[in-house]
């Protein structure tokens, strides 16, 4: 087999592992969600994650949570530290288009519940309309915060470290407001409960 030929499989290959990936995390796919299968789909994602504009320092494990000032579901400004005082968050990126991230908020929403008043807080970023994220939960009811924001190039999101640019997106702050943990991808159903337990 010749150079060229070699070098247009591969293309094709690399086309087709783009492919799958977008559609796992957009389309909701039948993949298999073993933590090996997401691994090798995150791998593939980083090879197109787009750089940060200038100015915008994702943050990282160990890192102080950004500053994050964005509006509640009732239009009003929540500093998003300010959540909870005293307890640990765990943030969750997403969207109402996002056929994963829709998957596991029945996961978050009975995480959340277990919690109580004393544990982790859950809270929902939505990178969407207000009027999408006002429909969808009418359909699918939380009961924890909800924060709305423009998806781009330097929203909440990337602030938090999701420099992939994918959905869903979770990151776990403890009750100084460091980051301990960062994740792409949905949660797996009872995945919560270890991802989020605080060294």
């Amino acid at each position: 087999m010749n150079a060229g030929r070699l070098r247009l499989l591969g293309v094709a290959a690399l086309a087709g592992a783009l492919g799958l990936a977008a559609s796992h995390w957009y389309g909701g796919s039948p993949l298999p969600r073993t933590q090996a299968g997401q691994r090798a789909l995150q791998a593939v994602a980083g090879m197109t994650a787009p750089v940060p504009p200038d100015g915008v320092e994702p943050a990282r494990p160990g890192d102080p949570l950004p500053t994050v000032r964005l509006p509640g579901l009732d239009g009003n400004l929540v500093d998003l530290a300010g959540i909870a005082p005293g307890r640990p968050l765990l943030v969750n990126v997403w969207a109402s288009w996002c056929g994963p991230c829709v998957e596991e908020m029945p996961e978050l929403q009975r995480y959340a519940h277990a919690q109580g008043d004393a544990g982790v807080q859950v809270v929902g970023l939505a990178l969407d309309t207000p009027d999408g994220v006002h429909g969808f939960l009418q359909r699918v009811p939380v009961a924890y915060p909800i924060l709305l924001d423009t998806p781009g190039p330097a929203d909440a999101s990337v602030w938090l470290g999701n420099t992939r640019g994918l959905l869903p997106y979770s990151v776990l702050v403890d009750a100084r407001r460091r980051v301990v943990k960062q994740k792409l991808g949905p949660f797996a159903p009872g995945e919560i409960e270890g991802w989020a337990r605080l060294p």
